[in-house]
């Protein structure tokens, strides 16, 4: 897939790493806020007791926690992530929770370390939008699930259905200049037809993609802009280093556009996702 002028994706990657070990905890955290999805996409999944798993792009391991729970103690998950902090901290909330079987795999999504036709079923719960080159990813999804295993990822709709990662870009957008790492789009698999050809062109089959509205509530500006850094990974640690009167700025900004969401005392932000199941 095409990339913005200057665009380096090895840099891109430790940017992203780094700052999503920095969210680890908080992006744990805010794991109730997306329920509602993870629940769609376990759903469009259909794991069975006994199966393994993969949970890329996992992160601190929401999805791979809740799957494990359906495919223990006959199956296994492996959640595998390139950010290790956040493994880290999914593998202590799995003990914490009694799901001390999780399995965690630090590595590159586009150069996955699993032989090949290792698994049943695949997840990537809005991750793989984040890729350099998901193309890369989902070949090698292709590769490491078994004939006829099965695939279910989520992904952003079109940028004007998903006002709640919008708002916070478009923010960012007109007060900043434009950042020394370019960013791939996190809306650019947001179409189905392209969705649908990116896992085609890598050999999957029976390919369905289904939109799903996910409403999200905060009791205040400054709470969306606390849950936006807590997802932005790269992003949020290159917003962090900014000077308090800027980030100051950025939080007034949210907060005006955000007005034509105001639900009572709060605000109420409903946004397209994209499932897709495929099989290989």
């Amino acid at each position: 897939m095409s990339h913005p002028p200057g665009f380096d994706a090895r840099r891109f990657k430790a940017l992203e790493r780094s700052g999503f070990n920095r969210i680890a905890a908080r992006y744990a955290d805010g794991a109730p806020l997306r329920a509602d999805l993870q629940d769609a996409l376990l759903a469009a999944a259909a794991l069975a007791p006994g199966e393994s798993v993969l949970d890329l792009a996992a992160g601190p391991g929401l999805l791979a926690r809740a799957a494990a729970r359906q495919v223990l103690p006959g199956g296994c998950v492996v959640a595998s992530d390139i950010a290790e902090g956040m493994l880290a901290e999914g593998l202590r909330r799995a003990a914490d929770e009694g799901v001390p079987d999780l399995l965690a795999a630090a590595c590159d999504a586009e150069h996955l370390s699993f032989a090949d036709a290792r698994f049943d079923a695949a997840l990537v719960g809005l991750g793989l939008f984040i890729l350099p080159h998901p193309e890369r990813a989902v070949a090698e999804l292709h590769r490491v699930l078994r004939p006829g295993g099965r695939l279910a990822v989520s992904v952003w709709g079109p940028r004007n259905d998903v006002p709640l990662i919008a708002h916070a870009l478009d923010c960012i957008a007109r007060h900043l200049p434009a950042p020394k790492v370019p960013r791939p789009s996190v809306f650019r698999l947001g179409d189905a037809a392209v969705l649908h050809d990116l896992l085609d062109d890598a050999g999957f089959r029976a390919i369905a993609v289904t939109p799903h509205r996910l409403a999200c509530r905060f009791d205040s500006a400054d709470a969306y802009w606390q849950a936006f850094l807590d997802l932005a990974g790269g992003a949020a640690e290159a917003l962090l280093r900014l000077p308090d009167a800027t980030q100051a700025t950025l939080r007034a900004a949210v907060a005006d556009d955000l007005a034509p969401h105001r639900d009572g005392s709060g605000f109420t932000l409903e946004s397209t996702v994209l499932i897709a199941t495929a099989r290989r």
